[in-house]
């Protein structure tokens, strides 16, 4: 079994209205499956705001109007990419506090999500959420089950 150490940096988003939180549903990798931010991986030369924006266009399909750093943090977890390979993965998040506009994208992107939603913050349990997810709702006073 090989073991390959990354890191990877990104920007997400939490979009919260009337108790509800925007997330999006992994398609794979380490979450597959779990709720997450919207919000991924900074582009070579990217700003973090720029890929605020992009990826939560490319995400949830709205258009960010303001947004406000939450704060930065990292986990670091393993994950079996395949048979031969587990990846020993830094994950280095800088999250946000984001006011958008638009009708959420239902729909899948293609690449990492099986779409977003808006989700009922009171009925959210721990085990459904990304590390980031629970983090930044904790650190905005929420409690989950």
């Amino acid at each position: 079994m090989k073991i390959v150490k990354n890191k990877h940096i990104g920007a997400y988003g939490i979009i919260i209205e009337n108790n509800c939180i925007v997330l999006i549903k992994k398609a794979c990798g380490g979450y597959t499956g779990k709720l997450d931010l919207p919000g991924g991986g900074m582009e070579h030369t990217e700003l973090p705001t720029d890929t605020l924006k992009r990826e939560i266009m490319e995400e949830a399909g709205m258009k960010v109007i303001d947004f406000k750093l939450l704060d930065v943090t990292s986990i670091t977890f393993s994950w079996q990419v395949d048979k031969n390979i587990i990846e020993d993965l830094h994950h280095i998040g800088i999250l946000y506090e984001v006011k958008a506009t638009g009708k959420i994208k239902k729909d899948a992107d293609g690449i990492d999500s099986l779409g977003a939603n808006y989700y009922e913050i009171s009925n959210l349990k721990k085990d459904d959420l990304t590390p980031f997810a629970i983090y930044s709702l904790k650190k905005l006073g929420y409690h989950l089950k």
